[in-house]
């Protein structure tokens, strides 16, 4: 059977199982299109309600695949349904619609721009390198998680606000609903292996970690204002940011003793092997310059300091040249302005 073939069937089976469980739904077979994925889905909703759950078709055609029957995998997405309606936010129609209310419910995630450029056309966003910073209303917290709302520019039109009204009432209360936190690597640990880790002094600290108290989409903490000086007082000074996914990042101090290139092929490790697609951030490193303020792709941060070595190696040979002129001079003021003329000549030559 064929992926259109089985889609059909399943959705058919799907509304059998529900309906022998007593379920008064509505099916409907649509495209979602989510930060860092697409996918086929069933969405699945009581007839009297606005509030659906979606059923990923590519899922379940990957376990027929795999020999599983269609009834069979109809139970199991049947359990998955009613274990998202109990699970489901409880949402006010009345105050999503009143953008006063909702406001204060905003939070930030950063996403790569790259990987969500169709969907981000959609969206009010704001640069941050190549990744992109985006709103979401956080309605209310499960066992599973946060249910959110993406902002997209559809809601502004009906609420009537601009993308710069969102991004200042976003920064005022993403970080007060949901706070930052970073933490040393060594605590981390410990807390997921008690007893394992030995103990590091805070001086000691190499890699932290930051996110939210949740653990979701806590990557969105490196748009907070604020947020770099206060990572850069903790850290001591510069740092780089490692995306290990759209949950968490992780923050090591620039001390000299591991450079950007090791580091993003390290992220490109870890991506390959341990993070899923969809949590995916990107694979490169960023840094903090704490002296300039300035956050950007290490890369560039690099070729800061290369610009930088150059211009100071100029300024030290001109400043060699000048000393020298003036040491001829009071030997042999005769040969001044000879020197002068040859100094000119490397100065242009620069």
């Amino acid at each position: 059977m064929d992926y259109e073939r089985f889609k059909e069937g399943f959705q058919d089976a799907l509304k059998a199982e529900l309906a022998v469980r007593g379920a008064d739904v509505e099916l409907t077979a649509r495209r979602v299109d989510k930060m860092n994925e697409s996918y086929d889905a069933i969405t699945v909703r009581h007839t009297d309600s606005s509030i659906g759950v979606n059923i990923s078709v590519e899922k379940a055609f990957a376990a027929y695949e795999n020999g599983t029957p269609i009834p069979e995998i109809a139970e199991h997405f049947a359990d998955a349904v009613e274990k998202g309606f109990r699970e489901s936010p409880q949402v006010d129609l009345e105050s999503l619609s009143d953008y006063e209310q909702m406001k204060n419910k905003l939070s930030m995630e950063v996403v790569s721009a790259e990987k969500n450029a169709e969907l981000l056309e959609s969206v009010p966003h704001e640069r941050m390198e190549d990744m992109a910073v985006v709103y979401r209303f956080v309605l209310d917290q499960t066992d599973s998680g946060n249910g959110t709302i993406l902002v997209t520019n559809q809601l502004l039109d009906q609420y009537g606000i601009t993308k710069e009204q969102l991004r200042a009432d976003a920064m005022e209360n993403a970080p007060e609903i949901r706070p930052s936190e970073i933490r040393g690597m060594s605590e981390v640990m410990s807390e997921l292996a008690p007893g394992m880790i030995p103990e590091v002094a805070p001086e000691d600290e190499q890699m932290f970690v930051a996110t939210v108290p949740d653990k979701i989409h806590g990557a969105g903490v490196i748009a907070y204002p604020n947020f770099m000086e206060d990572a850069a007082e903790k850290m001591g000074g510069d740092f780089f940011v490692l995306p290990s996914s759209i949950h968490e990042v992780l923050l090591v101090k620039d001390n000299g003793q591991i450079t950007a290139k090791e580091l993003e092929n390290m992220v490109k490790e870890v991506n390959a092997t341990q993070v899923e697609p969809a949590d995916q951030l990107t694979d490169h490193v960023y840094h903090y310059d704490s002296q300039n303020h300035i956050f950007e792709l290490a890369d560039k941060y690099e070729e800061r300091q290369r610009e930088a070595e150059v211009v100071a190696d100029k300024d030290s040979v001109l400043g060699d040249l000048k000393e020298k002129k003036q040491e001829i001079a009071k030997k042999d003021p005769s040969k001044d302005a000879v020197t002068k003329a040859e100094t000119k000549k490397y100065e242009a030559s620069l």
